[in-house]
């Protein structure tokens, strides 16, 4: 091959693999353009189980098998359809929900687990993935708002990863609590705190020249943005004080039906993504006595808030997720409880664009494996983030310069969504 020959193929070889990587990363396939749902809901409300709940002893009972434990069933207002008997309030409102029982993942450790279903990728030192919610604050938030886009009420939900700090959860660790020094410090005066902020703003702007550093950019967002939620007047919204008793009560009295509460009146103000945090799933000991008591929360603050939501003509325009780290094994071990299965567990979906009173995928009569196709978590985010107006294969690049995509080649589940 003549030196120009060589030439000619490596410039058309340049440009075809240009090609390639454009159509991978920075633009949607034909087919996934022409099938890619419309939004739905303009927010998302994620009840995270922090733990793994048991799928066996609440979305998908196996009762008069030896993995069925003591739990009796109860049918619900979904055809069909059966939960444990701890969960009545969701029962009754079952024709809203979404059961996908054909959960199945590879990670049966907490914190890889976690990552996973946060994210949509499974753990890689290479990279921090960022979470959906930060995903939501970066393309449905508003950068000038005065309240946060992403919130997480009970704990921190997980990062922004390479989106930077800007889109991190607000974290709100006990509902009815305003947040902390939205007031200034004794001895600080409107003119004084100007100040402050003038000499900092010339601190990083130095800093920013000298270091080339992008988390600078980052930093300065999250001071406007407390600068701004310091002044507004909406705060107030976390100020639960305001809500009527029967409005309380029928969340339930409990820190996590309180986040319920909360997380609804989140997203009335305009908040995209509120996560709630229950915590205790974790049921290796006393599995039945544990998963009792957290029914009865989960019951209380779901029911609740999806009765709520829909008496407000609010439900249409909300998604509701009800997932945790993985399931639990079949098995009952020695202490009465169940150890991590990941190999197949539930998630429940409801509100805005979900097709709701179905059953999506099964397990086996033990609850062990699924049977037929499994659902993958990259889908069921995919689902999710499509439903809340996010396109699943939208990249960005991260400062290393890695097109990275907001799942690991997700695809929405038609099934669930409402025609």
């Amino acid at each position: 091959m003549s030196g120009s020959d060589r030439r000619t193929f490596l410039k058309a070889s340049s440009a075809g693999l240009l090609g390639l990587l454009l159509s991978r990363y920075a633009m949607p396939s034909l087919a996934h353009a022409a099938t890619h749902p419309t939004a739905k809901a303009k927010a998302c409300i994620l009840l995270w189980m922090n733990g793994g709940p048991s799928h066996i002893d609440t979305f998908d009972p196996k009762p008069g098998t030896p993995s069925g434990g003591s739990f009796k069933a109860i049918k619900t207002r979904a055809a069909g359809v059966q939960i444990a008997e701890h969960l009545p309030r969701i029962a009754s409102v079952a024709d809203r929900i979404a059961f996908v029982r054909s959960m199945s993942s590879r990670e049966g450790n907490h914190a890889r687990a976690q990552f996973l279903l946060h994210t949509g990728y499974a753990p890689n030192p290479t990279v921090q993935h960022p979470s959906l919610g930060a995903w939501a604050s970066r393309e449905l938030g508003d950068p000038s708002a005065d309240l946060p886009a992403f919130v997480s009420v009970g704990g921190p939900s997980l990062g922004p990863g390479f989106l930077g700090v800007q889109h991190g959860p607000f974290i709100v660790m006990k509902a009815g609590d305003m947040p902390q020094n939205l007031t200034l410090s004794p001895g600080v005066d409107d003119a004084r705190f100007e100040r402050r902020r003038a000499a900092l703003d010339v601190m990083e702007q130095r800093f920013a020249g000298e270091t080339g550093d992008a988390k600078v950019e980052g930093r300065r967002a999250v001071y406007a943005k407390a600068e701004r939620l310091m002044k507004s007047p909406r705060a107030k919204v976390f100020d639960l004080s305001t809500e009527p008793e029967a409005a309380k009560k029928a969340y339930g009295d409990t820190d996590f039906g309180r986040g319920c509460l909360l997380a609804r009146r989140l997203v009335e103000t305009g908040t995209r993504f509120v996560e709630v945090v229950l915590d205790g799933w974790d049921t290796h000991k006393d599995n039945f006595g544990r998963v009792k008591k957290l029914s009865t929360t989960l019951d209380d603050a779901m029911g609740g808030l999806l009765a709520d939501l829909a008496e407000r003509k609010l439900l249409a325009s909300t998604l509701v997720v009800c997932m945790g780290d993985f399931g639990r094994s079949p098995k009952i071990n020695g202490n009465d409880g169940r150890d991590h299965h990941p190999q197949a567990w539930s998630a429940l979906l409801a509100g805005g664009g979900v097709r709701g009173g179905i059953a999506h995928g099964a397990t086996d009569a033990a609850g062990d494996k699924v049977l037929g196709t499994p659902t993958s978590v990259p889908d069921l985010l995919a689902t999710m983030a499509s439903l809340i107006g996010m396109d699943p294969q939208k990249s960005v690049v991260t400062p290393s310069g890695r097109p990275i995509a907001l799942t690991d080649n997700g695809t929405p589940i038609r099934a669930l969504l409402a025609t």
